[in-house]
């Protein structure tokens, strides 16, 4: 490890090897040169990666606190097992990216790419990621709990079964999603777009469902609403309740 470019680096255990780097700008050669000389996976802290093409880098293990990776490339990277708390990454590329086990804490990840990612295991928690697309992403065990998913693309994504917290669908596109047997525990579904999604032993009594149309009334049989619910539903749909 060459401690003249990172003088802030912690030693590791292990031969002086670095496990703690804070304040850096990196650029991809400076963490190439970071990650050739360290034995164990290392952690950021207010390092900035914005703008940085790191496409298929190894960074499984990582760990990133207060970083930025705002418009950041990591297509086809390693960033299985990552940590990630108190980031910003607006428009970040993590296309193709092996993510499984990464958990992902109070992070902002507005407009963020996530198409074919796999993102088996995967934990989203108080994070931002209005307006991010999941196409074709492998989602097994993926969670999320106190989200902003607000426009976002969730496209075929299953939730069944699933207990979804405080989850913000508003406007997010979710054709084909399934969300059988699944309890929403707070959270809104107003104005999301739900053709051919399936809600059949659903519990949305907690739930947003504001904005519904006519057109997907149907998706919704077999849910469990309140009477308050229903009577809203039935003004939305243009019926008068005496």
């Amino acid at each position: 490890m060459n401690h003249e470019l990172f003088p802030d680096a912690a030693p590791g255990r292990a031969g002086g090897s670095s496990q703690s780097v804070a304040s850096t700008t990196f650029t991809r050669e400076l963490l190439e040169a970071l990650l050739a000389g360290a034995t164990t996976p290392p952690s950021f802290e207010d390092c900035a990666f914005d703008m940085a093409d790191l496409s298929r880098l190894d960074l499984s293990g990582c760990h990133f606190t207060r970083c930025t990776v705002v418009e950041a490339s990591f297509f086809g990277a390693q960033l299985n097992g990552t940590r990630w708390r108190s980031c910003r990454g607006r428009q970040a590329d993590f296309g193709a990216a092996d993510l499984h086990d990464a958990t992902f804490h109070a992070c902002d990840l507005n407009n963020t790419s996530w198409r074919r990612a796999k993102l088996a295991s995967v934990s989203f928690s108080e994070s931002k990621l209005t307006g991010a697309t999941f196409e074709h992403a492998s989602t097994l065990g993926l969670q999320f709990r106190e989200c902003l998913l607000i426009g976002a693309d969730l496209r075929g994504m299953s939730f069944r079964r699933a207990t979804l917290d405080q989850l913000d669908f508003s406007d997010a596109d979710l054709d084909g999603a399934d969300f059988r047997d699944a309890v929403f525990s707070g959270g809104s579904l107003r104005d999301a777009l739900l053709k051919n999604a399936r809600f059949a032993g659903a519990d949305l009594r907690d739930a947003d469902l504001g904005g519904l149309r006519l057109t997907d009334a149907a998706q919704f049989r077999g849910a469990t609403i309140s009477h308050a619910q229903a009577a809203m539903l039935m003004e939305e749909l243009g019926l008068r309740v005496a």
